[in-house]
């Protein structure tokens, strides 16, 4: 059974990017995983991509996010629309290796572009169910899907709803760590009441960046934030994962593929990766 999460917060600067990158590139050892970027920003495009990667899919003009939106290829090579293919769609990141290799999962990605933003500017004519029909039509074989969104509720948070079944939710333990909380429990009680049969769940929040440069807890603010962000999850009945990411360096590096000097990054998320891979496990969508 298919798992698919978007990676939400209604305050920015809170790691997202960061933890559906990595999510996407870790999982995808052991699972066929999607990822989409579901941000203007196309800061996951350009880490999964690399600079000389994403350059050529712009240059190229090949289709992405927008076209997902606009159900169609407008006319480049060819004279007239012509149809979306999935396989053309999603970008081949990571692809399965031989039986002796550790590396038995598959990565694709659906990037984003620059200019979607502007393609949705006129939002009352957006489907925001054409995301969840492409991925449910075109991607069979998929068993993870992580969904990378803004921080801002907009069609794209509408989107990326109808396209999961589980919210995961990153914050700093820092001031004001909260404020993006009561703003996303209104709005999935708003989209629930709207899609009365459609499950969707907060399948937990991750604490990112629980330690600071140099090894520095956080001290007070840390603990002021850790109660505000228990406080707030108790009230919404919305799990914490015990395992929390540290600060590291690595993280970016990690994100961009390389593995050569990662310092301590894998081991900081590989606590948390198998927390929610034990998580995804006993909710029956992982073997």
């Amino acid at each position: 059974m298919r798992a698919a999460i978007s990676v939400i917060n209604m305050k920015g600067g809170v790691g997202k990017t960061t933890i559906a990158t990595l999510l996407s590139q870790q999982l995808a050892r052991s699972h066929n995983v999607l990822a989409v970027d579901l941000d203007p920003q196309a800061n996951m495009s350009q880490a999964l991509m690399g600079d000389a990667g994403y350059r050529r899919f712009l240059d190229d003009k090949s289709p992405s996010v927008v076209e997902v939106f606009k159900g169609y290829q407008p006319p480049g090579n060819a004279s007239s629309p012509t149809p979306l293919d999935p396989a053309q769609v999603a970008r081949q990141i990571l692809r399965p290796q031989g039986r002796l290799s550790r590396q038995q999962g598959s990565l694709c990605l659906i990037p984003s572009r620059f200019d979607f933003s502007d393609n949705l500017r006129d939002a009352s004519t957006a489907d925001e169910q054409a995301l969840a029909r492409f991925i449910a039509h075109g991607f069979h074989d998929t068993d993870i899907v992580l969904i990378d969104c803004a921080p801002t509720e907009s069609i794209l948070t509408r989107a990326a709803y109808h396209a999961s079944r589980y919210v995961l939710v990153p914050v700093r333990p820092e001031y004001f760590a909260t404020i993006g909380f009561p703003l996303l429990h209104r709005s999935l009680q708003e989209f629930r009441k709207g899609n009365p049969i459609h499950e969707l769940d907060v399948l937990g929040i991750v604490i990112n960046n629980a330690t600071y440069d140099g090894g520095n807890d956080g001290g007070p603010e840390k603990a002021h934030a850790m109660t505000d962000i228990e406080d707030e999850a108790a009230q919404h009945s919305w799990r914490i994962f015990s395992n929390q990411i540290g600060f590291s360096r690595g993280f970016p590096k990690m994100m961009r593929g390389d593995h050569r000097w990662p310092g301590n990054a894998p081991s900081l998320f590989r606590d948390f990766e198998n927390e929610l891979r034990d998580c995804l496990s006993e909710e029956g969508h992982l073997p």
